[in-house]
């Protein structure tokens, strides 16, 4: 997906997940200040879209209604998003893959009803996702940093490699 960088990392009992600002429309840059991370359902989860702007907000809001009929639970929102995103005529047409995180799950979602939670605490997407994943798993590995502070140097360094990704990043943190 050539689209931008988000990443997800879970470290030392916390949970942060970073995105960069830029939007392209084929070779060029129109935007670079994009907020692809956001919080949801009262603060306590966290979503990051990489693909289409349009297609994001609609899975965000989509998420936001399976969070609030699944009371929060991450867990089974996101399966039912994910069923939904695979089933619907309209859903199935988005292309976008979405990362979702609360202070005990991660998950990857696509339209293809993948619901993927990483072994490690470290999940990225996008067209820069495999350099800040790297990245991320060098730095909780070998760093003392936060998880926000691996967050914020993997997409400057992924900034640095992926021509779609750039060095205005937007991090939250649960």
């Amino acid at each position: 997906m050539e689209a931008t960088t988000v990443i997800c990392v879970r470290h030392k009992g916390n949970v942060s997940i970073g995105g960069d600002g830029q939007v392209t429309m084929h070779a060029t840059i129109v935007k670079h200040t994009a907020k692809k991370v956001r919080k949801l359902y009262k603060d306590r989860c966290l979503a990051g879209f990489a693909g289409a702007t349009a297609d994001a907000f609609t899975l965000f809001e989509r998420f936001e209604k399976k969070l609030e009929q699944f009371n929060g639970n991450i867990t089974r929102a996101s399966v039912e998003l994910a069923k939904d995103w695979r089933t619907d005529r309209s859903l199935r047409r988005l292309e976008a893959l979405m990362i979702v995180a609360d202070t005990e799950h991660t998950f990857i979602l696509s339209g293809t009803g993948d619901v993927v939670e990483p072994d490690d605490g470290v999940a990225a997407i996008g067209s820069g996702g495999a350099y800040a994943q790297a990245a991320a798993k060098a730095l909780v590995k070998y760093t003392d940093m936060t998880a926000s502070e691996i967050v914020k140097e993997s997409m400057l360094i992924a900034s640095e490699i992926c021509i779609y990704t750039n060095e205005r990043i937007i991090v939250e943190e649960l």
